[in-house]
């Protein structure tokens, strides 16, 4: 069994997925903390290096990969997996799929204090970042509701979203 867990950056994908994994006693796997051990480059630094295209381009292949392991894992993909090649229809097909939905004001909250560490908003002012954050989600709304399931996350803790999707299992 695998259960990919999917949604915009800082959903809480990796914080659930860890303590989901735990939960039902399997591995937990976060892809891009994958694709830096297999690649020895940061996210960033590959984005920089080698480009969008390139990290794409393999980001489909870890995930492939992932789906393909003998053993039972929850995995969490980044924000835009879904949204490249036939990622969303490898996970469709190959896992149980959560989509972790959150609203623009709590990503906004989320992100608004720990931008440093997201390549992608790090550059953006706190002014623009909430316009942002809509455009992404709304581009990338049609994938994510692609899931199998979709848990609501704002106003919820860590515990209640994994109970919510250990119930849906």
């Amino acid at each position: 069994m695998k259960i990919v867990l999917l949604g915009y950056m800082a959903s809480g994908k990796s914080a659930v997925g860890s303590i989901l994994a735990n939960k039902l006693k399997i591995h937990f796997i976060d892809l891009d903390d994958y694709i830096v051990e297999k690649e020895q480059l940061s996210i960033a630094t590959i984005f920089e290096k080698k480009g969008e295209i390139y990290f794409r381009k393999i980001e489909g292949d870890y995930l492939l990969e992932l789906l393909n392991l003998k053993k039972d894992c929850v995995i969490s993909v980044g924000g835009g997996t879904p949204c490249y090649g036939i990622n969303m229809k490898l996970i469709e097909t190959n896992s149980i799929s959560f989509y972790l939905k959150a609203s623009i004001q709590t990503v906004f909250e989320r992100l608004q204090n720990n931008k440093s560490q997201r390549p992608l908003v790090a550059s953006i002012d706190k002014e623009n970042l909430k316009e942002y954050i809509a455009k992404h989600l709304f581009e990338r709304g049609a994938f994510y509701e692609k899931a199998k399931h979709t848990v609501l996350v704002d106003e919820k803790n860590i515990f209640e979203i994994v109970n919510e999707i250990n119930r849906l299992l």
